[in-house]
């Protein structure tokens, strides 16, 4: 009969031990699962921050346009969210060209500076 000795040690710590002593893989080694066959931690990880920032990025963005003028942001919605040219952004509302490119430079340059001076104090 063997005697066994109660080291205060539970299975669960046991188990957890024996799988230490496994190497662990390279977070730029490629993992396979159900649905990602070959993609490594690193990727991982990256793709979830790209997410994040774009998903930050796209709500600041739309706070701005929200914050504009009813011309300015008609513009801006108008030339990158349907594709339109100057030119016919200007036949819709009733200007010139060059008064659409004139703002359109400036409330670009004016969202610029609101995204980087809030970057910077943050």
């Amino acid at each position: 009969m063997k005697c066994q000795k109660n080291f205060g040690v539970t299975k669960e710590e046991i188990a957890m031990a024996q799988e230490s002593k496994n190497p662990v893989a390279s977070i730029y080694e490629p993992t396979c699962s159900n649905d990602e066959e070959g993609i490594s931690i690193i990727e991982k990880i990256s793709n979830n921050i790209d997410e994040q920032n774009m998903i930050t990025n796209k709500i600041a963005v739309s706070q701005l346009i929200e914050s504009l003028g009813e011309k300015e942001r008609q513009i801006i919605l108008l030339r990158y969210y349907r594709g339109k040219t100057q030119s016919e952004i200007a036949q819709m509302i009733g200007t010139s060209q060059v008064q659409v490119s004139r703002i359109e430079k400036r409330v670009l340059k004016e969202m610029k500076r609101k995204l980087t001076e809030d970057l910077i104090l943050k």
